[in-house]
Parts: structure tokens; sequence; C-alpha cells
């Protein structure tokens, strides 16, 4: 795997990682009535969630120019 893609694979990774404490958080605050609190946690874990996919994506790519495939 190049370089590149690995390091796509780790940023995605990271984004993932941040989105479940984000979700953690959420949770947290919606057990104890904060609804404006988890409602901005749970925004900022869809956030790290869509860089995520991003990432993913951008590895997908880098694989297929690397071995010829669509």
């Amino acid at each position: 795997m190049s370089k590149k893609a690995a390091e796509h694979h780790r940023k995605a990774a990271e984004h993932h990682t941040h989105a479940a404490r984000h979700h953690g958080e959420a949770a947290k605050h919606h057990d104890s009535g904060h609804h404006e609190k988890a409602a901005h946690h749970a925004h900022t874990a869809g956030g790290h969630a869509h860089h995520a996919r991003e990432h993913s994506e951008e590895a997908r790519k880098v694989h297929m120019e690397e071995h010829g495939r669509k």
C-alpha cells in the first residue's frame, strides 16, 4: 500500500475515533437532560464521520490508480 493511501486510512481512523468520542459525549448530555449540548456533540460527530468517509474514498481512489482498476 502506498504511503498516500495509508495516510488516508489513518486519517479516516482518527476521524472515526473522534466521532465515537463525540457520540459518547452526546449520550451523556442527553441522559442528563442537556439536549442542546447533546445536539452540538451529535452534529460534531457527524462532521467527523463525513471526513472519515472522504478519507476512505480518497484511499480507494489511490488504490485504484495504483492498480489500474475502476
